[in-house]
């Protein structure tokens, strides 16, 4: 065991020594075939290096003076972006501003004392969409027309906010005071208008007339026709008809008159020798209504100058 063991040590001990000997003779200088290699870069790679740094500056120095340049221009600031401000309740635009795309937004208006102007070369439209994404309201401003798409249309006034007109499918309301028509032809309504009262401006006449067809007045419970300071007047070219169904037909006034009516005439010789100082004559009715006159004697007249009934 003795032997053994003596001998493991001598050969760890012949290996190290060969070990040393071995490194020792790596570090040893070996003069034969000894060449200098250069640390570096040197020749064209050289110049292509510089050229590169230099290109690289150069760019970094142009892009520096561009982004200058279109921050002046642009009028860059922390508030925003030349005429565009950014503040605390939205954005502000100053100036004349022109949108290529849809613009979205919740409110516009303008400054307390500059109006708003929104300008078109063809037209303005305005739309109004519910959360679904579907068209509710449409206003359009064109070169010849103004367009409105909704399902009722409202103005108000300023004041009280009072309904001043108001349109949908069913109706047309005129919440005004007053509503005046200016034109010289009027205004013209395809079917009936319901109002319960007509009147003329002061110092105007009222005037209704159908230029080409008939003027009909019909009320269940009563047609009123009253001149409160002057004269009643109704002319027509033929008959004027005044019937009552069921009542009657009350002429009340101071004078009756009825003028143009014809004039009987004797058949005997004493009555045409005194007709023309007749002065009182005799009303008569024919049996088919007709008026006519009779020059008035001791007793009646009317059978006697009844010819003229029977070319009526």
């Amino acid at each position: 065991m003795d032997t053994a063991r003596s001998l493991d040590i001598e050969e760890l001990k012949m290996t190290r020594e060969q070990y040393i000997l071995a490194t020792q003779q790596n570090h040893l200088p070996r003069t034969e075939n000894a060449q200098l290699y250069p640390v570096g870069i040197y020749g064209w790679r050289k110049r292509c290096l510089y050229f590169f740094v230099l290109l690289l500056l150069v760019t970094m120095i142009v892009n520096l003076a561009m982004t200058i340049w279109i921050l002046k221009v642009m009028n860059f600031t922390v508030d925003g972006m030349g005429n565009l401000r950014v503040t605390k309740k939205g954005i502000r635009l100053e100036g004349i501003s022109e949108f290529l795309l849809p613009l979205y937004v919740k409110e516009i208006h303008s400054r307390k004392d500059s109006p708003l102007v929104l300008q078109s070369d063809r037209n303005v439209t305005v739309n109004a969409r519910n959360h679904m994404g579907q068209l509710t309201g449409q206003l359009t401003v064109g070169a010849d027309t103004v367009e409105a798409q909704c399902k009722r249309f409202e103005v108000r006034a300023s004041e009280d906010g009072r309904v001043l007109f108001s349109a949908d499918e069913d109706a047309i309301t005129i919440g005004a005071e007053k509503l005046k028509v200016t034109g010289t032809e009027g205004a013209v309504f395809g079917h009936s208008v319901e109002t319960p009262h007509i009147r003329a401006e002061p110092s105007q006449d009222l005037r209704l007339e159908s230029p080409t067809r008939s003027l009909i007045m019909e009320a269940p419970r009563g047609v009123q026709v009253r001149a409160a300071a002057g004269d009643f007047k109704a002319t027509c070219r033929k008959e004027l008809h005044l019937q009552s169904t069921e009542g009657e037909i009350f002429l009340n006034a101071d004078k009756i008159r009825l003028g143009n009516l014809p004039t009987g005439s004797f058949s005997s010789s004493s009555s045409s020798s005194s007709n023309s100082r007749q002065t009182v004559y005799e009303l008569c009715v024919c049996p088919n209504g007709q008026l006519y006159l009779s020059p008035a004697g001791v007793g009646s007249t009317c059978r006697s100058s009844s010819t003229i009934c029977l070319w009526s």
